[in-house]
């Protein structure tokens, strides 16, 4: 019989290299181990090696092409568990969880004397280079460059995605309060509005092999890198990308 579980914690540190901002779903996407052999009884400290392992390994292959430092802290399975010697322990992902902040990991018995199922806590944090708020910008404020500097942080804290690149929050609106120490991520910000209803706008209609500029009357409010509709001097409606704050590029 099991004697009673302890803490057991191991840090792994991995430095790989990225240029992406979206690749968290890799993890996510990974699921069942190979069984491992536990020549003894499944005490804890067997598992806890077991589960350590098929992270270093899942974290290092899958992981390979990020800008990351990654760092893996085993949690404790529950004292009071009594778990059955097994020959073949299992790690595995379970549905819907990813090996991102705090997640978990299963281990299961596939062959042995009676079959058990666990799950054990794990936290994985992935420093890296993001862009961090150096004083208070409030909600609807348009960001510039000397809102945020750069900063190692730890992507996996929050689950929206770092805003890992400047051109992807400078000129671009805060969805909130802003505070000192923040670091930027994509539900903070998004694109800023450049003109409203009714303004006049110049429209730059391009085909293949040409390109012609007129006027119009925005008929929806203009959003930078986004779609608005724009009435042409004839009466016909057309939509169109917000190049800037008077321009709509229209695709022919």
């Amino acid at each position: 019989m099991l004697n009673p579980l302890i803490a057991f914690v191991r840090r792994l540190h991995t430095r790989v290299g990225l240029n992406s901002f979206l690749w968290m779903g890799v993890f996510a996407a990974m699921g069942t181990g190979h069984a491992q052999p536990v020549a003894e009884l499944a005490d804890a400290q067997n598992l806890y090696n077991h589960a350590q392992q098929w992270l270093d390994n899942s974290l290092v292959s899958h992981a390979a092409s990020l800008p990351l430092r990654m760092e893996v802290t085993l949690g404790e399975l529950d004292r009071r568990l009594r778990l059955a010697p097994c020959d073949q322990v299992q790690p595995y992902l379970p549905p819907n969880t990813r090996l991102w902040g705090k997640t978990r990991v299963g281990l299961r018995c596939v062959q042995g004397v009676s079959k058990w199922n666990v799950f054990l806590p794990v936290t994985v944090k992935a420093f890296g280079p993001a862009w961090v708020v150096k004083g208070h910008v409030p909600q609807g404020a348009v960001l510039s460059e000397g809102d945020a500097m750069s900063v190692e942080v730890d992507w996996a804290e929050l689950n929206s995605p770092i805003v890992a690149n400047a051109s992807d929050w400078i000129g671009q609106t805060a969805t909130r309060l802003l505070t000192t120490g923040q670091a930027l991520r994509q539900d903070m910000v998004k694109a800023a509005q450049v003109f409203q209803a009714g303004t006049q706008v110049r429209v730059l209609a391009r085909g293949v092999g040409f390109e012609i500029a007129a006027s119009g009357q925005a008929v929806s409010a203009g959003v930078m890198g986004q779609s608005a509709k724009v009435r042409m001097d004839n009466g016909r409606v057309m939509t169109g990308q917000v190049l800037d704050s008077r321009t709509v590029r229209i695709e022919l």
